[in-house]
């Protein structure tokens, strides 16, 4: 009489228990190089644990939380089969939320969706969320890997996040801090960062048909290198900022654009002015807007155009301002100012043109 069953199980239906525990062992290095002295217990718990008696040196703590994606981004590491940048784009979404109210960024958990867990590419998606946390200076203190087999394809995944972070009461940032006169500063991005890539696939790859593995002379690499740079993580630069000089507001430049996201911090009563004439955008926009003869109202309310973070500062932290900034790497240049509305809707608005 044979001994082998024939009933239905886990592994049958297309969950793979023994890879998943290959996975969370081949992430656990990555995980360990984002430990800070509040985390407790390794990775493995039911829940990630901080110890928030570290808030007690605060006389009003503010806990800030933020949660994102990264969106149609992972189609190009999928076609691509690069699984370790995409990481980086996760912590930067939620992470530079988290800093625009002034707040530290304490610790972050992970949600990784996969139609069939491949150990090897789980751990590298997990390497570049514990490397964007490094880089964010905050904890990588836990996350789930799930695997759904029938809904997903084989190769197909998603990822998500959370965040925590902490900012004194006293010193939050925000729209009630922007006066008239104040500048705007803004930091450059690293490229496309992690937004509008819904546009881009459907302008590039689908219209225009351009493979992933084409040389494009305008970017001086091919076309998949350039779509997946990971998004610049400003939420360590933002920090110094807020110690070295007086900062009123940071917007964090992701959907929506420029102008929509800058107007999410201006007061009612007030007006921000950016001149297109400060910066000249990489030729990634450009190569999306004249490739898919996209209109520059529509670019910008998708892409973030070259600039990834904005800063509202007084007119007299400039110059302190743009220092701290150069001294740690940013590239970043005083881009418009705070005006009265004079006749205007409160918000935010490009004006001029691009330089060349």
């Amino acid at each position: 009489m044979s001994s082998e069953t024939t009933g239905a199980s886990y592994a049958s239906a297309g969950v793979d228990i023994e890879a998943g525990d290959r996975a969370v062992e081949l992430m656990k290095e990555w995980v360990r190089k984002t430990r800070r002295p509040e985390v407790l217990g390794g990775l493995g718990g039911f829940a990630g644990l901080f110890d928030a008696s570290a808030l007690k040196r605060y006389e009003r703590p503010l806990l800030a939380s933020a949660t994102d994606g990264v969106g149609t981004k992972v189609d190009i590491a999928r076609r691509l089969g690069v699984y370790d940048t995409i990481g980086h784009d996760l912590v930067a979404m939620v992470m530079d939320d988290i800093v625009v109210c002034g707040a530290e960024p304490l610790f972050m958990t992970d949600y990784i969706c996969v139609g069939k867990v491949h150990p090897e590419r789980v751990a590298a998606i997990v390497k570049g969320i514990a490397e964007g946390c490094v880089l964010a200076g905050c904890a990588l203190v836990g996350g789930e890997t799930a695997e759904h087999p029938g809904l997903l394809g084989a190769d197909d995944f998603d990822v998500a996040g959370a965040g925590t972070g902490v900012v004194e009461a006293d010193r939050l940032l925000g729209p009630d801090r922007i006066r008239e006169g104040d500048a705007v500063i803004a930091m450059a991005s690293s490229g496309l960062h992690s937004n509008g890539y819904s546009l881009v696939r459907h302008v590039l790859l689908e219209r225009a048909g351009l493979a992933l593995e084409s040389e494009i002379a305008e970017l001086g690499r091919t076309l998949g290198e350039e779509l997946l740079v990971p998004t610049k993580i400003y939420s360590l630069d933002c920090l110094a900022l807020t110690r070295t000089t007086e900062v009123h507001a940071f917007s964090h430049i992701t959907g929506g654009g420029l102008a929509a996201n800058l107007a999410r911090v201006i007061p009612d009563g007030l007006h921000a002015t950016v001149d297109r004439s400060t910066w000249t955008p990489g030729a990634i926009f450009d190569l999306v807007g004249r490739t898919g003869d996209v209109e520059r109202l529509e670019l910008e309310k998708t892409l973030n155009m070259g600039v990834g973070m904005m800063a509202v500062v007084p007119a007299e932290s400039v110059e302190a301002a743009l220092t701290t900034l150069a001294d740690r790497g940013v590239d970043a240049w005083v881009a418009g100012e705070i005006t009265g509305r004079d006749g205007r809707t409160s918000g935010a608005e490009l004006t001029g043109d691009y330089a060349r």
